[in-house]
């Protein structure tokens, strides 16, 4: 897979949203819910990160799976 800036950005979403469903199975505490929205008051930017969370993992999942679908 190639190391583009889209790539980064949404394997570190990816890494951040797998940590916060850790937390959230784990302890019952939602660190994105906690630190977005009990702490800066912005629900908004919470829910754009839950959205851009599970489009990153989308787009990872495609771009990992782009060659081995293909007949060489």
């Amino acid at each position: 897979m190639k190391k583009n800036p889209l790539s980064v950005v949404a394997f570190t979403l990816i890494v951040i949203g797998g940590l916060n469903w850790g937390l959230v199975g784990a302890f019952k505490f939602d660190l994105v819910n906690y630190l977005l929205v009990e702490l800066a008051g912005a629900p908004v930017l919470a829910t754009i990160v839950y959205i851009l969370v599970g489009v990153s993992a989308l787009y990872m999942g495609i771009a990992s799976c782009s060659g081995c679908c293909s007949s060489k």
